[in-house]
């Protein structure tokens, strides 16, 4: 069983308890909570597997307020874990100028590039897997009209977005993708009432697909789409069985493979950056018995040649964050 212990404001993280290894892993979620259903509940899943697998321990927190970040770094740093891994971009700026003072432990960072000699940057290709969930729905949409909400509008989740829209325009030429944020601030990923509306908003407007890349907020946007009997579109984790027969597929990014095999790798974790794209399992769309009703034979070959094709670089999925733009909308 794992060593938890959560980060409450204000609190000091000097009760980890006694008996630890020194070397114990540690992992950090990011702001909204270990049990999002998505994106840190997919980290968790990894860590979970680990220990499962191996019988050892680490330690976790969860982060209340973006003034506990560096404060949890330093703490768990000084008491010994090693590898330390976090869970979400957001800890970039703290992590640069943490690495550098504890040249002995090994960190890992989720989609967020830190250029220091002893941190793993672990990104993904996320326009891949948007982009065959953009295909599936394109097939599926009967009104031409899909929509996409995002959590914070920041170049990462805009990859979602872009790749969504190539794919679902790969497959309907002349389709509409609804876009909308659900704000700039770390609260966008844990407000699924705001996820509701924005999807009730898309669906007045003729979007009988959506795609939520929204962390928590996304629950509620599969909700409202379930709530008004359209199709919805998971990510991260595989939320197919939330609303089963209505969640189209999901965008699985294998988060929890990233944390498995950085505790895996333990005080070994090899520094630099670490791309997890569609041909290494890093992405994909989730197909299961929540689903399978929805996919046709022929939505089942396009995803298919579609994944071949990016594969074999004859498909190219264009990154926003090359260039900050998207050829799609």
């Amino acid at each position: 069983m794992s060593l938890t212990r959560t980060l409450l404001a204000g609190a000091a993280l000097t009760a980890f308890g006694a008996g630890a290894a020194l070397a114990d892993p540690a992992l950090i979620y990011d702001l909204g909570g270990k049990f999002d259903k998505s994106f840190n509940e997919a980290g968790y899943m990894g860590a979970q597997r680990w220990t499962e697998e191996t019988g050892g321990t680490y330690r976790e927190l969860e982060m209340q307020s973006e003034a506990q970040r560096e404060q949890a770094l330093r703490r768990l740093a000084e008491s010994g874990s090693n590898p330390i891994v976090m869970v979400g971009f957001a800890f970039g700026d703290v992590l640069n100028s943490v690495a550098a003072d504890y040249p002995d432990t090994r960190f890992a960072i989720i989609d967020m590039v830190v250029e220091q000699p002893n941190v793993q940057s672990i990104v993904f290709t996320e326009e891949e897997g948007s982009y065959l969930a953009g295909v599936m729905a394109g097939m599926a949409s009967e009104s031409g009209t899909a929509g996409f909400i995002g959590g914070m509008e920041i170049p990462l989740i805009q990859k979602f977005q872009c790749g969504f829209a190539q794919g679902f325009k790969a497959a309907q030429p002349e389709g509409t993708v609804l876009v909308n944020y659900t704000g700039n601030t770390p609260a966008a990923w844990n407000d699924p009432v705001r996820g509701g509306e924005l999807a009730r908003a898309q669906i007045s407007q003729g979007a009988d697909v959506i795609y939520a890349a929204a962390g928590g907020t996304g629950i509620g946007v599969l909700q409202a789409a379930a709530d008004e009997n359209i199709l919805s579109i998971g990510v991260d984790s595989n939320q197919n069985h939330l609303h089963p027969g209505q969640v189209l597929t999901s965008m699985v990014k294998r988060v929890d493979n990233a944390v498995y095999e950085a505790f895996s790798a333990g005080t070994e974790l090899e520094p630099g950056v670490r791309v997890m794209n569609l041909e290494a399992g890093g992405v994909d769309v989730a197909i299961d018995e929540a689903n399978a009703e929805l996919v046709t034979d022929e939505m089942q070959a396009a995803v298919d040649e579609a994944r071949a094709g990016i594969v074999s670089g004859e498909i190219q999925v264009h990154d926003f964050m090359t260039d900050n733009s998207c050829p799609a909308s």
